[in-house]
C-alpha cells in the first residue's frame, strides 16, 4: 500500500462522511483522518438510513461505510447513497471473517468503490497501518481527478472532451504468441478483472495468474466469483499446484506467488514490496524466468506503482504489456505508472481490453 501523499494546499478539502454504528470506530476513523489539513469530517452516523438522509444535506466526496448496522445496513444502503450522489465514492469497512468478505465483494459488485479492514477489538486505538491505510485510500478516491472520473460511458464521453493529454508512447514491438496471461489489479479490481475475464474463459489455451491486492479469505471468495460468474476454473492458489493451461490462479491473501521453472507455483511471505503482499512484482520476475518472452501482461485500475518494475522485466525479455486507461480506471496509479513509463503495446478502456486479448488466449 502506498503511503498517503503530501497534503494539499491548492485544491479544496475531501469531504467525508463516516458511517457505523459504533461511535468508537467513528471516533478511531475521524482522528486518523483529521489529522491531515485536506480532509473534512462532514458528517458522522450510525447507519445507512441516516447517512442516506445526511447526504441529501451535505455534499460528500467519500463515504467510510460499516456493513453491519442496525436500521439499515451498509450493503442495503449502497443504491440508496449513489442515486442520491453518483459521483460519490464508498469505502467499505471490513472485517475479516467469510461472512464479511462475502458481502464486501458484493458491495464493490453493488458500487462500492474499495474497502479496508477494520482494526480488531485489540487495536481500537488504531494501529499505524490503519491509520496511513485509510487515509490514503481516502486521498485517492477524493482527490480532483477521482471526482472528475467514473467508470461509466459518460466518463468516456467526458473524457473525450477534456483537454488532450501528452499521448502516450506505445511500443511497436510485434507481440509473440503467450505461454502465459498474468494479470496484476488493486483498486476497482476485482470487477474490472470479472469484465475482461469473461471474454477469455472457459477454455483458454494458456494459464492465467492473477495478483489482486487482497487480504485472506478475500482472495478465495474473488476466485469462487471468477468461477461462477465467468465459467471458469478458478482457484486460490495453493503451493505446489501445477500450472496448467486455461486455468486460473489468483494469490492468496498475505502471500506472494511465485512459478518455478517446473511450473509448479510457489508461496511465500517474503517482504511486502510497495507496502502489498501479495504483490505483482515477484509473480512477474520468477514468469520472466520460466516463460521469458512469452508473457501477456495486463495491468488493472489500482493505487500505488506495483507491478512497474516486474513489466519492464517482461518488456526486456521480450515480453507484452497492456495497461488499462485512465477514463475507466477507478485509480489510474498501476496502470498509469507502466503506461507512463513506455512499457505498454496498448493502453485501452476496459471493455476493450477482454477482446484485445481473446486471440491470443485461444490462440
Amino acid at each position: 500500500m502506498p503511503l498517503p501523499a503530501p497534503a494539499r494546499t491548492t485544491e479544496p478539502r475531501i469531504r467525508v462522511m463516516v458511517v457505523d454504528d459504533s461511535v468508537v470506530i467513528r471516533g478511531l476513523f475521524a482522528r486518523a483522518l483529521e489529522v491531515a489539513n485536506d480532509v473534512e469530517i462532514v458528517a458522522s452516523v450510525p447507519d445507512g438510513r441516516a447517512a442516506v438522509a445526511a447526504l441529501g444535506r451535505t455534499p460528500v466526496d467519500v463515504i467510510v461505510l460499516d456493513i453491519e448496522m442496525p436500521v439499515m445496513d451498509g450493503l442495503t444502503a449502497i443504491p440508496l447513497l449513489l442515486k442520491a450522489a453518483p459521483r460519490v465514492k464508498i469505502l467499505m469497512a471490513s472485517t475479516l471473517t467469510q461472512k464479511n468478505a462475502k458481502i464486501t465483494l458484493d458491495a464493490l459488485a453493488a458500487g462500492a468503490t474499495d474497502f479496508l479492514l477494520k482494526p480488531s477489538s485489540r487495536e481500537m486505538l488504531g494501529p499505524a497501518s490503519f491509520n496511513r491505510d485509510l487515509l490514503a485510500k481516502v486521498r485517492h478516491l477524493g482527490s480532483r481527478t477521482s471526482r472528475a472520473w467514473t467508470v461509466t460511458p459518460v466518463s468516456v464521453r467526458q473524457a473525450s472532451a477534456a483537454p488532450a493529454a501528452k499521448p502516450l508512447a506505445l511500443r511497436r514491438a510485434p507481440m509473440q504468441a503467450p505461454h502465459v496471461i498474468a494479470i496484476g489489479s488493486s483498486t476497482g479490481g476485482p470487477q474490472a478483472l470479472l469484465q475482461v475475464l469473461s471474454h477469455l474463459v472457459p477454455n483458454a489455451r494458456v494459464p492465467i495468474l492473477i495478483t489482486q491486492h487482497m487480504p485472506p479469505t478475500f482472495t478465495a471468495i474473488l476466485a469462487n466469483n471468477i468461477s461462477r460468474q465467468c465459467g471458469a476454473a478458478a482457484v486460490e492458489a495453493e503451493d505446489g499446484m501445477t500450472v496448467e493451461a486455461g486455468r486460473i490462479y489468483v494469490a492468496p491473501g498475505n502471500y506472494h506467488m511465485t512459478v518455478d521453472t517446473a511450473h509448479v507455483i510457489r508461496l511465500n511471505q517474503g517482504p511486502q514490496e510497495n507496502f502489498c503482499r501479495p504483490s505483482v512484482d515477484p509473480m512477474l520476475r520468477s514468469l520472466v524466468e520460466v516463460y521469458r518472452g512469452r508473457i501477456l501482461t495486463v495491468i488493472l485500475t489500482g493505487m500505488g506503482q506495483d507491478g512497474l518494475y516486474g513489466c519492464r522485466a517482461v518488456v526486456e525479455a521480450g515480453g507484452a504489456v497492456i495497461a488499462q486507461d485512465e477514463a475507466t480506471s477507478v485509480v489510474w496509479g498501476m496502470p498509469g505508472a507502466v503506461a507512463t513509463a513506455g512499457l505498454c503495446t496498448a493502453v485501452l478502456p476496459l471493455a476493450q481490453i477482454g477482446p484485445h486479448l481473446r486471440p491470443f488466449a485461444f490462440g
